[in-house]
Order: structure tokens, then C-alpha cells, then sequence
């Protein structure tokens, strides 16, 4: 990836973080591309303009997936329908269509049946980490995608998709290390990870470092020029180092608000395809 496209995503993530839940009316005139991320620790909503732009974003934080599967079918819907509400109320338009995405290895229907009960049409369906190697337009390297429960990669070799993995190990099992070592509730631990708090970084570190160790496995055999990383789960304080350290050879890219960067890159997705209002 080159440094542009680095820096034109920076830019887009800084603009989700700044309209993040924002209902403000906004008067827009266009296509519009809405991605929905269903996530272990959140559900996310973003659209993007026919230039890849974000013009509306919602996060609400949610225990109602794991691993990959929905445990709780009623809230998940229920929370995209609600944001699917702002998103009307911020553009003035109800969007018709969605992109959603699944955790590699997992049954897509799951994401669409939730998407779609609140009663708009899935036009495409992609796995996290290869909605963000596509945005992102990787050559060669490998997209680390952490969540609040799983880690998975995407290879991508000549432009390609090479192969997409994810395993048990998240964001989750961050929090749960730092209750313990700490003796705090599951929820001050989660407070203390999403707000980098560097005196957690040695707690965490563990794993981080199996973290690793499961992407090592996935790169075995390959040669990624680099190592992106995305999601949540890899805002953790010492992420990156723990990284860098276990890959010295392969350059590791970081993004400051991961938190944002696949469900910008599955709204992403529907710009090459068609385009709908």
C-alpha cells in the first residue's frame, strides 16, 4: 500500500471518529454505501459517498455475538435497526441496501439474516479481512483483523486473495486477562483496554504474544511484504510492539482508529460494485 492511500485512510478514520453517532440532519444528495459490521464487543453502521467519503456512522457497544456466531439473534436486529433509523435521520433517505461482512470461516448467512430483518437488502457479503485488503488495495501482505473474540488474517499475494483464517482470541480475552491480574470487574477492564491505558501493556502482552503466534501460524509458507492491522482489538496498549518484535523481517502498519477501519472498508466494498440510494 502506498503512503497516499495510507494517509487518504487515516483521514477517513479520523472523520468517522469525529461524526461517530451523529443524528445531525445533513443535507445530501447521492449515492450512498452503507456497511454493517456485526462484531463481538460492537455493532457498527457506516456510509460512505460515492467518492468513499463517510457521511453518517453509529457504534453502539454489544454482547451479542461470539465468536463469529449470534447468541443473542433479537438484540443484534434490534440494534441494527436502530441504527439504520439514524442513518435515516441523519441523511433524510432509508437506505435500501447493505454490504455486511463474517469472521473467516464462519457461516455468512448469519450476519445476513440479522441485516436483513430489519428490512433491508444485503447486495454483497465479504469476510473482515479481505473488505479491508480490497480497500486498502494490497499487492502483497497479509491483513491481521483482531475483534473483540477472534483473529484472523487474509493473505493477499499479486493482488489476490491467497487464503482467509480466523481463531478464538480477541479483544475479550484481553479484558479477561486484565480482570484477573488486576482484580476488576470484566467492565473496568474493558474501560482501562479501550482507553489505552499503558500500565495494562504487560498484562495484555501474553495475549497479544499468542495473538501473534496464531498469525505466524496463518503467514506459514507465505512472504506478506507487510502486516496491516485492524480492528479493536488492536488499539491495546504494546500491540504493535509485541507484533513488530515477532514479525522484525515484515514492516507492521498500524491505524490509529482501527476500531472503525473494517466497517469503513466493507461500506468501501460497494464502491466496486453497483451503487444505490
Amino acid at each position: 500500500m502506498n503512503e497516499q492511500r495510507l494517509q487518504q485512510t487515516n483521514a477517513r478514520l479520523d472523520c468517522i471518529d469525529s461524526l461517530l453517532n451523529q443524528q445531525t440532519p445533513l443535507c445530501y444528495q447521492g449515492g450512498m454505501h452503507v456497511g454493517i459490521d456485526l462484531g463481538t464487543a460492537d455493532i457498527q453502521t457506516v456510509v460512505v459517498d460515492d467518492n468513499g467519503y463517510p457521511i453518517a456512522a453509529f457504534l453502539d457497544w454489544a454482547d451479542v455475538v461470539r465468536d463469529g456466531i449470534v447468541v443473542d439473534y433479537f438484540g443484534a436486529c434490534q440494534i441494527v435497526r436502530q441504527q439504520l433509523d439514524k442513518v435515516e435521520a441523519r441523511l433524510g433517505v432509508r437506505p435500501t441496501h447493505a454490504i455486511t461482512s463474517y469472521p473467516p470461516g464462519t457461516d455468512p448467512q448469519i450476519s445476513i439474516n440479522v441485516v436483513e430483518s430489519a428490512g433491508i437488502e444485503v447486495s454483497q457479503v465479504i469476510d473482515e479481512p479481505s473488505s479491508v485488503a480490497a480497500m486498502l488495495e494490497i499487492h502483497q501482505g497479509a491483513v491481521v483483523d483482531v475483534g473483540g473474540g477472534t483473529t484472523g488474517t487474509a493473505i493477499i499475494k499479486d493482488g489476490q486473495l491467497q487464503t482467509s483464517l480466523d481463531e478464538p482470541s480477541g479483544g475479550r480475552h484481553v479484558s479477561l486477562t486484565i480482570a484477573g491480574g488486576l482484580g476488576i470487574s470484566y467492565e473496568d477492564a474493558e474501560q482501562k483496554k479501550r482507553q489505552g491505558d499503558q500500565t495494562i501493556a504487560p498484562l495484555a502482552k501474553p495475549v497479544i504474544e499468542k495473538m501473534a503466534d496464531i498469525v505466524a501460524n496463518h503467514i506459514n509458507g507465505h512472504q506478506p511484504a507487510a502486516i496491516y492491522l485492524t480492528g479493536g482489538g488492536t488499539l491495546v496498549a504494546g500491540f504493535e510492539a509485541v507484533f513488530q518484535q515477532q514479525f522484525p523481517q515484515i514492516p507492521v502498519v498500524p491505524f490509529s482508529k482501527a476500531l472503525y477501519l473494517t466497517p469503513l472498508a466493507i461500506a468501501s466494498y460497494g464502491l466496486n460494485g453497483a451503487r444505490h440510494d
